[in-house]
């Protein structure tokens, strides 16, 4: 699978997604409330689902195992994101109301950074196999470093791309409703939504980096990838006002999330050798991460500094 039409028949399906999400049932701005958030994020679990029961059908199982997977490292890796999320609107006070639309211009961004990482990371593995090495050598990095790094809050408005945008860009000094520009004195300038945004694809960035490898460490095939990666990627606006007020209850996901990576890390490094199925990578990692939120449930919640 992934021919042509594969392609561009999915990716008509997210725009016409997308287009029904922001033009029909959120096209007024409003406080998405937890009820409203489980009925979308259900919606969107549904469509995942249905999609990897589709690949199943007319694939065959390997396609499925592989697209369910990645689904699942995706979603879990995504957790990190939303505690993003939390501090960069409470730090900026972004409105609840308009938390949503910077969130699915957020996405919009995301889907773009990420077929772009996507089409790269499989043109390298298709054209150098050692490249896997090199992915799974990053993955036991990044486990080890998510395992050893003294937990802090986030902050990507820190970056050198966000500093250079607030020195180089006029921005307004207040919000004005949902809008990302305005226009001022007859030019066009930023509101502080547009920094707002900025740190949001920022962050998706930085996680990206980490997930996309790791699927590639459960398939090669790129349109499996980028599947499990959009699904995943279009279900986070709903997943983070449904949990954004228990995130801190995910105290021991850090922990389970790096032993994820350092298990898809050993697993590409290894393969010459030591062949995982699909299905029993699947199991571990769900395994891994079921333990994780299991042991942070019955912890109860970690001391949260954000205000």
């Amino acid at each position: 699978m992934g021919t042509l039409w594969h392609w561009i028949g999915f990716n008509l399906f997210v725009l016409a997604a997308l287009a029904l999400d922001l033009g029909i049932f959120h096209r007024a701005a409003h406080q998405i409330r937890a009820r409203e958030a489980a009925a979308w994020s259900a919606a969107w679990i549904a469509l995942s689902v249905g999609f990897g029961l589709g690949v199943l059908h007319w694939y065959g199982s390997q396609p499925a195992l592989e697209f369910f997977t990645g689904y699942v490292i995706e979603k879990s890796l995504s957790i990190d994101n939303l505690f993003v999320f939390l501090v960069v609107f409470r730090s900026f006070g972004v409105d609840a109301r308009y938390q949503h639309r910077v969130l699915a211009w957020g996405i919009l961004g995301a889907l773009l950074m990420r077929g772009v990482l996507i089409a790269a990371g499989a043109a390298l593995l298709a054209r150098f196999a050692w490249i896997t090495y090199l992915f799974g050598a990053f993955l036991l990095y990044a486990a080890l470093h998510m395992l050893l790094a003294r937990e802090e809050e986030p902050h990507p408005e820190k970056s050198a791309l966000f500093r250079f945008a607030s020195r180089h860009l006029r921005v307004a000094d207040r919000y004005d409703g949902e809008r990302i520009f305005i226009r001022e004195g007859g030019r066009w300038i930023a509101t502080p939504l547009f920094l707002v945004l900025l740190v949001v694809e920022i962050a998706d960035v930085t996680f990206a980096l980490d997930s996309i490898p790791a699927i590639f460490g459960i398939t090669h095939n790129a349109f499996i990838v980028y599947t499990s990666n959009v699904f995943a990627i279009l279900g986070l606006r709903a997943l983070y006002f449904l949990l954004a007020g228990v995130l801190d209850y995910f105290r021991y996901l850090n922990l389970g999330l790096a032993v994820v990576l350092f298990f898809i890390g050993a697993k590409m490094i290894t393969e010459p050798w030591l062949h995982i199925p699909v299905h029993l990578s699947l199991m571990i990692v769900g395994a891994i991460l079921g333990l994780a939120m299991v042991a942070s449930f019955l912890s109860g919640p970690k001391r949260s500094d954000v205000s």
